[in-house]
C-alpha cells in the first residue's frame, strides 16, 4: 500500500493526430481515487485535460480508462492500491477511436445495441414472473455500459471488428432477453449470422475486468453459444431437418 504523500500520474495528453504521456505530480489524501488526481491535474496543474466522467460513484461507467494498462473506472481505482513511488499511467480506452487525451468515441457500440431485437412479449401473455426466474436475469441487468468489457476483448481491441461482431456488453443484453421468461422471440440466427458469436474464444478477460463483477463468460455467453451449437449444429436436428425440410 502506497504511503506517499505524492504519486506522479502519466497521462496521455494527445489526439487522433498523435500525442504522449505527459507527467503530472499530484498530492495524495485519503482514500484518494484515480479520477480525484485527474480532477487535480484540470483543476490545477492542466484545465484543458479532457475526460469523461459523471457520477463518481461506479454506476454511470463514464470514466473508464486504461490505468497501469488494465481497463478500469478511474472512480473505483485507488491510488493505494498501486506500489508507492512508482508512476500510475493513464490512457484512454484503446479498442476505440480517440477524440482528445482520455477520451474516446465510443458511439459504435450504441449502433451495435440498435441492431438487437428488442423484448417480444408474446400476445395475450400473462405477466406473471416467478423468483428464480426474476434471479436467473437480474445479474444482466447490473451493466452500467462502462464498456471496459468490449476494450480488453481482443476481437475487437486486436482485429477491429466492432459491427460484426457484437461484444461481451451486447451478448450480456442478449442472454437477458433469451432467458427472459416472458420473452417469445428467437435471437439465435442473430448471434449466429449478425453478431458473430463464434469470434467469441472464451478467454474470460471481459469476466475479469468487469466492475459489476457480471460473470460474462460462464453465465451470458457459454450459454448462448450452446443454444446457437444445439440449433443449428446438433447431428440429430441436422438429420430431422433435412427429412422434413424444417
Amino acid at each position: 500500500m502506497s504511503e506517499s504523500k505524492e504519486v506522479v500520474l502519466k497521462v496521455f495528453r494527445g489526439d487522433p493526430r498523435g500525442g504522449e504521456a505527459k507527467e503530472y505530480t499530484v498530492p495524495v489524501g485519503p482514500g484518494m481515487v484515480v479520477l480525484d488526481a485527474i480532477h487535480h491535474i484540470q483543476g490545477y496543474l492542466s484545465p484543458d485535460l479532457s475526460c469523461r466522467w459523471n457520477c463518481k460513484a461506479a454506476k454511470c461507467g463514464s470514466c473508464s480508462a486504461e490505468v497501469n494498462g488494465k481497463p478500469r473506472l478511474m472512480c473505483k481505482t485507488r491510488i493505494d492500491d498501486f506500489p508507492a513511488g512508482e508512476p500510475i499511467t493513464v490512457y484512454p480506452l484503446r479498442a476505440f477511436p480517440l477524440i482528445k487525451d482520455l477520451v474516446t468515441d465510443v458511439s459504435k457500440n450504441y449502433e451495435v445495441n440498435k441492431r438487437i431485437p428488442p423484448f417480444t412479449p408474446a400476445k395475450d401473455v400473462e405477466w406473471k414472473m416467478f423468483q428464480p426466474d426474476v434471479d436467473r436475469v437480474q445479474e444482466f441487468r447490473k451493466c452500467i455500459e462502462c464498456f471496459l468489457c468490449q476494450d480488453v476483448c481482443h476481437v475487437i481491441r486486436n482485429h477491429g471488428k466492432l459491427g460484426e461482431f457484437a461484444g461481451p456488453r451486447f451478448f450480456v443484453r442478449l442472454a437477458n432477453l433469451d432467458m427472459h421468461p416472458l420473452d417469445s422471440l428467437s435471437r439465435l440466427q442473430f448471434l449466429k449470422e449478425e453478431a458473430g458469436l463464434g469470434y467469441c474464444n472464451i478467454t474470460k478477460c471481459c469476466t475479469e475486468v468487469c466492475p459489476e463483477d457480471i460473470h460474462i463468460t460462464d453465465n451470458a455467453i457459454i450459454p448462448l453459444k450452446e443454444r446457437v451449437a444445439t440449433r443449428y449444429y446438433d447431428p440429430l436436428r441436422l438429420l430431422w431437418r433435412k427429412l422434413t425440410g424444417k
